[in-house]
């Protein structure tokens, strides 16, 4: 089937504008060619019944970057959500599918995003039990993040990898409202370096990939979203090449015209159909859409969970490791089998 009848050409990538919100105080939305220069979030004009003053607490960003070696995953991220502030370290052995993480909330002084993905600017926490920085050259298709964590218990973890962006760049401008956006970009990497946990050293090979998700905007006051991602080296057309998808489904106004679900391939993407996320078990979720261009099952090995009941927060956020089943299909209905490829995915539901 040629899927590309059915897919909106509001998701075909544009010029992307200096800055995502005008001089007027309005969002800017779509699907974009490349990273946002200026991001001035803040400047937003009536986001919600809330003063614009208070724009600063409603908004929400993080760099998070996720990284798949042969035996184990990775994961690294630093979020202000303007009441607080966390970063978090995740490895996940897939042999014995048992996750060790490392987290801090706190105040914003040790945590810090960058403006944008421009020019070196930097995303960082500087705790000293918990260090991360993401060095962001997206002008000239590379990052480089390293970190190291400490604990009695869970151990020691440090890293060092060095990215090279291997597709197309994933940018999109999302309403969940008449002005209120959530931007994210994400891209698709070559990994290189390494993870050591414990003195075991995890190297990057030829396979090894990498995601960074750069994630900004305003969310209503009850939200929920999921989201699946996969990445590495798949064979395509009896050659093996970088290969990734990514999967979300939120509380966008049209998911029709505004969704960031897609296929990377080496120097290319191609769209995908809106989707649903069923959570068949607590440990299995199954992601499709209604024209048979994705179906997949994801087995969930181990999770990360993040629970902050109280008046004001309310979080109940899994960020799940496994495996997937199933198959997607590109825009001219070629098909791509997913199964045994490593993945990570979040469920989370927050009022805040």
């Amino acid at each position: 089937m040629n899927f590309k009848k059915i897919l909106s050409d509001k998701r075909i990538p544009v010029d992307t504008p200096e800055n995502i919100i005008d001089k007027n105080g309005k969002a800017i939305f779509g699907t974009f060619k490349s990273e946002f220069r200026k991001m001035d979030f803040l400047d937003i004009k009536g986001q919600s019944c809330v003063p614009d003053r208070f724009n600063r607490l409603r908004y929400t960003m993080w760099e998070a970057v996720e990284i798949n070696l042969k035996d184990a995953m990775l994961l690294t991220a630093v979020c202000d959500m303007g009441w607080f502030t966390t970063a978090l370290t995740c490895f996940y052995d897939k042999k014995t599918k048992k996750l060790t993480y490392w987290k801090k909330t706190r105040g914003h002084k040790k945590i810090s995003i960058s403006y944008n993905l421009l020019d070196g600017d930097t995303s960082e926490c500087t705790d000293e039990e918990l260090k991360i920085k993401i060095v962001n050259h997206f002008e000239r298709g590379n990052a480089y993040i390293m970190g190291e964590a400490h604990d009695e218990k869970k151990g020691n973890i440090k890293y060092d990898i060095t990215l090279e962006r291997v597709s197309l760049p994933s940018v999109v401008s999302i309403p969940f409202g008449e002005n209120k956006p959530l931007y994210t970009q994400k891209d698709l990497f070559k990994a290189t370096g390494y993870v050591e946990i414990d003195g075991k050293r995890y190297e990057c090979d030829e396979d090894s990939a990498g995601i960074i998700d750069d994630h900004r905007g305003y969310y209503p006051y009850n939200a929920h979203y999921d989201w699946v991602t996969t990445m590495g080296r798949s064979e395509i057309d009896g050659e093996k090449k970088f290969f990734g998808i990514n999967l979300t489904r939120n509380q966008s106004v049209c998911q029709t015209d505004y969704n960031e679900n897609l296929i990377w391939f080496e120097g290319n993407t191609s769209r995908l159909t809106p989707v649903r996320f069923e959570h068949l078990e607590y440990n299995k979720w199954r992601i499709c859409d209604v024209y048979g261009m994705v179906n997949i099952i994801f087995d969930i090995g181990d999770r990360f969970i993040m629970r902050i009941p109280c008046k004001v927060i309310d979080i109940n956020y899994h960020i799940t490791f496994g495996e997937l089943k199933g198959y997607v299909c590109d825009e001219d209905g070629n098909k791509y089998i997913l199964d045994g490829m490593s993945a990570i995915g979040e469920d989370k539901s927050l009022h805040f």
